[in-house]
């Protein structure tokens, strides 16, 4: 978890705001914010989300989204596990199901459950790892 300052913002997300105060102060009105402060805006999108950090920093949203996505990054708050284990206890001579799925990203993940094991315990897995959690 990021650490916060007295305004409940992210430090990261604190100073950004700061700049694009001061920006926006000494330039002159209806000029395009430069290229060097939407980039540090598409970094704390990526780490905090598109809607946050256009709120936090008083930035179009659409326009955020956009360039985040066109570099390439994805608008998660948090990152994706990077290891999910789950441990099924097995009955002798019961018979497992072995899953292998792949994920759009290219992420693969490997599952060995018992029969009696429910779908509903590998589709929550599933969300969980590829985001998809409600």
């Amino acid at each position: 978890m990021s650490a916060r300052n007295k305004t409940g913002f992210p430090v990261g997300m604190e100073q950004a705001r700061r700049r694009l105060e001061r920006w926006r102060e000494t330039s002159t009105p209806g000029l395009a914010l430069p290229e060097r402060l939407w980039a540090v805006a598409v970094k704390l999108a990526r780490r905090h989300g598109v809607y946050r950090t256009a709120r936090a920093l008083g930035l179009e949203y659409n326009k955020l989204k956009r360039l985040s996505q066109s570099a390439g990054h994805t608008q998660t708050a948090s990152p994706s596990p990077a290891f999910v284990e789950l441990s099924v206890p097995r009955s002798a001579g019961e018979s497992a199901c072995r899953i292998e799925l792949a994920g759009p990203r290219g992420g693969s993940m490997k599952i060995e459950l018992s029969a009696t094991a429910s779908a509903e315990l590998v589709v929550g897995l599933c969300r969980v790892v590829w985001g998809d959690a409600p």
